[in-house]
């Protein structure tokens, strides 16, 4: 007697399907294989810390304004330029390139003033370089992170600023040597400032520090 087999497979539809099902498994496998890739590169690059310059130009800055990503920080914020270290750049390496890449600017001439420590609950701690630059070659073009603006420094406390922001500002202007500044925040609003290890008096409206 002859007995006869039947595999799941043996219908050309059959096949065909199994073979879609596993096309997809692979294209599902490739892709989570990509994530993890880019969740790795961006750790590598995003350690915490960053770099933060104001551009300076006839007692104005240039401040960008952070409009164009949705999961961002500085959402709607007026900030400097700047970003996250790459692996293993110094301070100076990564303000250049991010200088560059969100300007077009060539830095010629520029100055660390201090290292501020940002805390928002939420979001991971970053270690800030801040630096001024009062020398620069090149012209300005488009920013894919916001819109860029030249701001007279009397007009700052019209922007939507973080309220540290305004400390470090007043420091610059004043000539402070370096310093370091820890700020904390709970969404939006300044909870804590520390000057190099002292408590600072935080009072809701820091725009008064400029």
């Amino acid at each position: 007697m002859t007995v006869f087999l039947f595999t799941p497979f043996a219908n050309p539809l059959k096949i065909r399907f199994a073979n879609g099902i596993a096309r997809q498994d692979k294209n599902h496998y490739n892709r989570q294989v990509e994530k993890c890739e880019e969740y790795t590169a961006e750790k590598e690059r995003n350690m915490g810390l960053t770099t933060l310059c104001y551009i300076e130009n006839e007692n104005a800055y240039l401040m960008l304004h952070r409009v164009s990503k949705k999961h961002d920080v500085n959402k709607d914020k007026w900030i400097g330029v700047g970003g996250h270290f790459e692996k293993d750049e110094s301070p100076e390496e990564c303000l250049l390139r991010e200088v560059k890449e969100e300007t077009n600017l060539t830095l010629t001439r520029y100055r660390l003033r201090g290292i501020v420590t940002f805390v928002c609950a939420g979001w991971e701690t970053e270690y800030m370089f801040l630096y001024t630059a009062n020398g620069y070659e090149g012209e300005i073009t488009d920013c894919d992170e916001g819109k860029l603006e030249w701001v007279k420094k009397t007009e700052l406390h019209r922007l939507n600023l973080w309220e540290g922001d305004y400390i470090f500002f007043r420091l610059i202007e004043e000539e402070k040597p370096f310093f370091s500044l820890k700020l904390e925040y709970e969404g939006d609003r300044l909870k804590r400032a520390c000057l190099d290890g002292e408590e600072l008096p935080v009072s809701g409206n820091e725009t008064t520090a400029i």
